[in-house]
């Protein structure tokens, strides 16, 4: 085996090796830098229905309450436009899910899941919290969601929620008394859950390790290239015409011109000494033919 074949042999197994050990440890990082992704689009969602809810407290709410001991309007009600909203918003994120549970909902749709109960119980115990992001698995795969609290800040709402008796006429016609009551200034009484799949985050990882995988790749053939460019002309080249003159003389032939190499590195010193020597030898063999 040559030495240029056993020299590359050799660097591409540590190319390969390091591959494999960067995508190992790059890959962490990216599916890090994807949640990190899918969790400031998250934020994204959740700011643009804060701001509905803003918008329909103050600025729908005032205009259609008249009428709510007549005809209760669920556009009023700031989860609703909230959700309502998402349903057309959710266009451009269709891998995102938004729900405002509630462990006390007027609005059955709005009850929590199990799950969904439990972050909230969680919300409520540690009012510190300001969101909790779990990963868990259901039926379609895994998830990654993040609860942010839905505590009770607006006096207004307890028009609705604190007591049945003093709750618009319209609502209790339409949702029943059962429900939805008891509230008090300062609870979390639910959170709004936003969840996309892992699906999301992996196929993000995977496409950003594709990217740096072949940037490492790249950097390795070229390289590769170079150290081969440098080898030829600094190592191999020098050798094999020194190679070439030593059979000449091994074989009595004295007539080939010395090679010399310029420089200081250690194949200029061979050279120097491969000359000494082949002077010496053809001194020795003049004298003993004299």
């Amino acid at each position: 085996m040559r030495l240029r074949t056993k020299f590359n042999l050799v660097l591409i197994l540590a190319c390969v090796s390091g591959i494999i050990a960067a995508t190992g440890l790059t890959y962490q990082a990216a599916k890090s830098n994807a949640l990190q992704e899918i969790e400031n689009e998250i934020a994204i969602i959740r700011a643009n229905a804060l701001a509905v809810r803003k918008y329909t407290s103050t600025g729908v709410k005032p205009l259609l309450s008249d009428g709510n001991d007549i005809l209760f309007l669920p556009h009023t009600v700031p989860s609703f436009s909230a959700q309502t909203v998402f349903s057309y918003f959710s266009s451009s994120f269709p891998d995102y899910y938004y729900k405002e549970a509630a462990l006390n909902p007027t609005n059955p749709d709005d009850l929590a899941e199990d799950w969904e109960a439990d972050l909230i119980n969680q919300l409520r115990a540690d009012q510190s919290l300001d969101r909790i992001s779990i990963i868990r698995e259901t039926d379609a795969g895994r998830v990654f969601a993040v609860a942010f609290p839905f505590t009770i800040t607006d006096p207004s709402c307890l028009d609705c929620h604190s007591d049945p008796s003093i709750a618009p006429a319209a609502m209790i016609d339409l949702y029943g008394s059962e429900n939805g009551f008891g509230w008090e200034m300062g609870e979390t009484i639910g959170a709004q859950i936003i969840y996309a799949p892992m699906a999301l985050a992996d196929k993000r990882a995977a496409d950003l390790i594709v990217v740096i995988m072949l940037a490492i790749f790249v950097a390795f053939m070229v390289v590769i290239v170079l150290v081969n460019l440098m080898l030829s002309h600094i190592v191999l080249k020098p050798v094999a015409m020194m190679s070439e003159i030593s059979e000449q003389v091994s074989m009595g032939d004295f007539s080939a011109p010395e090679y010399i190499k310029k420089g200081s590195d250690e194949i200029s010193s061979l050279s120097t000494s491969f000359n000494r020597m082949r002077r010496s030898l053809d001194s020795a063999m003049k004298l003993l033919d004299d």
